[in-house]
């Protein structure tokens, strides 16, 4: 049946749509451009004013409005709200396709961001909510959108974090929502930033010193368009929000005041009101919102009886979300079938988890894959026992909770996690650790596990304040991995005398290997939370055995994953390649050994060929042959479609040719080739974590390699990248050219035998492009070899000494410049000194001769039907005093002569 939900009295609509005015003159109509078939998309920008904005009268709120085809269609509406710190902006590119897709679509910067006025209430219901009611009022006025009844609309609210909390607000403050998809944010904030009596100081305080520093910016300023300037200190922080802040920081701990506060502006406090369907979607990597949030809203919601599905993604927070078109697929998905009434769109499974499973070669990313459920089995499913040996051990929390031990770090943490490998820190004598026995067979967590601790404290007041993480430990006992780099804080009371907890520690979806052993560790500090202060003992042993929730039902997969999905990947893969080697020569795949008369040549291609995919007549690269020596720049030409790109993908090792070779000091090139150690590369730009610095960026890049750090030579990689003092910017902040110099920079660490740059001058100005021609030039002249793809010819000519020319995937030639563009129609006759223009007239009135043109080192002469002899002795003649005459042509000229004209 159609599932309606009662509806606002009619005078509250129309008291709501009186107190929404358009600010006069300010809309704005564009259009954007379709996306391939698509039609284009309409935008109107308008700021509307609202009441109450700010404490000083009320201010606007910047809002864009899209729509895409018959305009005289009514369709449902989809509100779209930004992260914390951003704007309407971000959301954007997913407005444009939603209007595609048949939606009215609203975003908008909420208040204190973007070019919107107000302050920052942190979704206040008397402010940030209200004005997302004051947005339906609007909608429901647009001859564009779908009605349900009068100043009604059929509207879903979607967004991330700080977004996704006010959809989840909207729902339960205006009945008139009729769907939500809530993205990686909070249920009850209290329970986020104080988790179990915890301040969680790392992400409290960069969400508020850098509203801080953004009212030390505004303060003083005249009022304007987006209100009157903030008050110092404060940023566009409501003042008492600002004031609970300080007080919970110095005090290191929350107070009751604290808690109430924000437990009233979020959507737990309205957790019985929401009853439309909910896709909610909470990301893995994520110490900021952690899974326990999405559970607490799931089963709000189911119990309220409205349709709820749960889907843990890759990403969050820690790890940026990797999997973004998935997710809006999904919340389309979830909007068709909810305000478009399409029964027959499949909207996923109940519950669905990512899973990540290695790299993927060719492109390097983290492959990931699904596992469903037809219901969403909660944290403490099917809970097993794992006894953990131990005594009853006794460890310190230091004086001022320094040093701390190192878990989660805002940003980054669950990226690096996620490749398996992670980081942390636990000080000697700051922490207890009890392990299991090796695991017979593979357990999967997925969910919360809990423990039960006796726990004493020696602390003035009796407290104790302890850290749990679940280690995943292997065979060898000494490598560890911290699965999403999550840790769970505790705050234990009256425990003077002693006394039982229990500890739920971090909810995660994560395999534990046969042969590995759960490690559990009990700390007194972690870097992202507060301490206490005052040095104290605790005391810990462990009650009761460790309880892992195992998701049996989760392995099923949902409809269009099939089930053999997860049982035969690995025979799929071997398939696949035995496919792939009887396809090629049917012979041996065993690494070709290496060629020791090849040993000193940098690079030897012989044969390369690549088909496009499932197309046995069309080559990316064919029968390609060309070998680079030390020393020498290498400039790869060709027009788009060459195949430039793709050798050197096969020449990284990130593609398998198929047919020929690629050899590197000897060594044949195949993915994961040790060899490659001795090969920078920049292809297709390059990923940075934006929260970190260049330097951090750089050096992480390096630790990953394993290798030495005094082998990095990381002060000649800065002093290429040239950044400055940006250097110790965050990533985020750079410009597209300060991002290309840092990529190049990062290519070039450990000083590489042969370098790769595709585009390399890519968002760089000029001066920037003459240091770059320079540093390749003096990195050659050093005895090791730059291969270079560029659309600048004239950059190329300047910087390398040896072009290859592709077209068609095809060599077309290859050689030194000069070689290259000799031959045309043009002179170069250098003089001793310059000649005056009577001399110049002379010449070009000489028979044969097109045009002369004075030049730096003499004269151009453009031949029409004389030769090089004759105008040697006409020079002579003429008594100039020549030098030299030989050929000159610029490269593009003989580009274009090469590839026939067509570039």
């Amino acid at each position: 049946m159609k599932l309606r939900l009662p509806r606002r009295p009619r005078d509250r609509l129309l008291a709501g749509a009186a107190a929404l005015a358009v600010l006069a003159g300010a809309g704005t109509w564009t259009a954007a451009a379709a996306s391939g078939d698509g039609p284009a998309v309409h935008r109107q920008d308008q700021v509307l004013r609202m009441p109450g904005t700010d404490a000083e009268g009320s201010a606007g709120i910047d809002t864009s409005f899209f729509t895409a085809g018959d305009a005289g269609q009514r369709r449902p509406a989809v509100l779209l709200g930004h992260g914390f710190g951003g704007s309407k902006d971000d959301v954007r590119a997913q407005a444009e396709r939603l209007a595609r897709d048949g939606y009215a679509v609203m975003t908008w910067s909420a208040r204190g961001f973007g070019r919107s006025g107000g302050k920052i209430g942190l979704n206040d219901p008397e402010h940030e909510v209200k004005d997302v009611s004051a947005l339906v009022d609007w909608l429901a006025r647009r001859p564009e959108v779908r009605l349900d009844a009068a100043g009604d609309p059929r509207v879903g609210v979607a967004g991330a974090s700080y977004g996704g909390a006010v959809a989840l607000l909207a729902a339960g403050y205006d009945r008139r929502v009729d769907a939500i998809a809530p993205q990686i944010t909070y249920w009850n904030l209290a329970d986020s930033l104080f988790p179990q009596g915890v301040f969680k100081k790392l992400w409290a305080g960069i969400f508020f010193t850098s509203g801080a520093a953004d009212g030390l910016q505004q303060a003083g300023r005249p009022a304007g368009p987006a209100g009157p300037p903030a008050a110092p200190g404060c940023g566009r922080f409501e003042p008492q929000l600002c004031a609970m802040y300080e007080r919970v920081a110095v005090a290191g701990k929350p107070d009751a005041e604290a808690r109430e506060l924000l437990e009233r502006r979020s959507p737990s406090a309205v957790g019985d009101r929401i009853k439309v369907p909910a896709l909610i979607v909470q990301g893995q990597d994520d110490s900021l919102f952690p899974l326990d949030q999405a559970d607490a809203m799931a089963r709000a919601i189911a119990a309220n009886g409205a349709p709820v599905a749960v889907d843990w993604a890759a990403g969050g927070h820690d790890g940026g979300m990797r999997e973004a078109g998935r997710i809006e697929d999904r919340v389309k998905a979830w909007f068709d079938r909810y305000l478009k009434d399409d029964r027959g769109v499949d909207t996923g499974p109940a519950f669905r988890v990512t899973r990540t499973g290695g790299i993927d070669s060719t492109d390097g990313r983290i492959m990931v894959r699904g596992a469903s459920g037809d219901r969403y089995p909660g944290l403490v499913a099917d809970p097993r026992p794992f006894p953990l040996t131990g005594r009853e051990q006794t460890f310190a929390n230091p004086a001022g909770g320094a040093p701390p031990a190192l878990s989660a770090l805002p940003g980054i943490g669950g990226q690096l996690a996620s490749l398996g490998t992670g980081f942390s820190l636990d000080f000697p004598g700051q922490n207890a650790r009890f392990e299991s026995e090796p695991l017979e067979g593979e357990v999967r967590v997925t969910g919360t596990p809990a423990i039960t601790l006796d726990v004493r404290s020696t602390a003035a007041d009796g407290s104790a304040v302890l850290f749990g993480k679940l280690y995943d430990v292997g065979p060898d006992g000494r490598q560890q991995v911290l699965p999403s780099q999550l840790v769970a804080p505790v705050r234990v009371a009256d425990a003077g005398q002693g006394r039982s907890v229990r500890l739920r520690l971090p909810a995660v979806d994560h395999a534990f290997q046969a042969g590995h052993r759960l490690r559990l560790v009990v700390a007194a500090t972690d870097l992202g939370y507060a301490s206490p202060a005052e040095p104290a003992s605790y005391t810990v042993s462990v009650r009761e055995p460790l309880q892992l929730p195992v998701a049996d039902g989760v392995r099923t997969a949902a409809a269009g994953l099939p089930g053999w999905i997860w049982w035969l990947p690995l025979g799929a893969v071997a398939l696949a390649a035995a496919l792939l080697g009887i396809r090629r020569t049917g012979g041996s795949r065993a690494a070709a050994p290496p060629d020791p008369e090849l040993a000193g040549v940098p690079l030897d291609i012989t044969g390369l060929t690549k088909r496009y995919a499932k197309a046995q007549d069309r080559y990316a690269v064919r029968e390609l042959s060309f070998r680079v020596e030390r020393g020498q720049v290498l400039g790869l030409l060709g027009p788009n479609g060459a195949g430039k790109t793709t050798t050197l993908r096969m020449l990284m090792g990130l593609i398998t040719p198929d047919a020929g070779e690629i050899r590197v000091f000897g060594h044949a090139i195949r993915p994961g080739a040790p060899v490659l150690s001795r090969v920078g590369a920049f292809v297709e730009g390059a990923g940075f974590l934006p929260h970190l610095s260049g330097r951090a960026n750089l050096e992480l890049y390096w630790q990953a390699t394993g290798r030495p750090a005094e082998d990095a030579h990381l002060a000649e990689a800065l002093e290429i990248a040239g950044l400055g003092d940006a250097l110790e910017r965050a990533v985020r902040t750079y410009s597209q050219g300060m991002r290309q110099r840092l990529a190049i920079a990062q290519a070039m660490l450990g000083l590489p035998d042969l370098l790769i740059l595709d585009e390399p001058t890519n968002g760089l100005d000029p001066p920037q492009i003459r240091e770059m021609r320079d540093v390749m030039i003096r990195y050659a002249a050093g005895g090791r070899t730059v291969i270079v793809s560029s659309h600048l010819l004239s950059e190329v000519e300047q910087s390398c000494t040896h072009l290859v020319v592709m077209d068609r995937g095809r060599l077309v030639q290859a050689g030194p410049v000069a070689e290259i563009t000799g031959g045309g129609d043009t002179l170069l006759v250098a003089l001793e000194a310059p000649v005056d223009e009577a001399a110049v007239g002379k010449v070009a009135a000489l028979e044969g001769v097109a045009s002369v043109v004075p030049a730096d080192e003499g004269l151009l002469v453009r031949l029409d039907g004389a030769t090089p002899a004759a105008l040697i002795a006409e020079l002579v003649r003429l008594e100039l005093p020549v030098t030299a005459v030989g050929p000159h042509r610029r490269l593009e000229d003989a580009f274009l002569t090469l590839i026939g004209g067509a570039a």
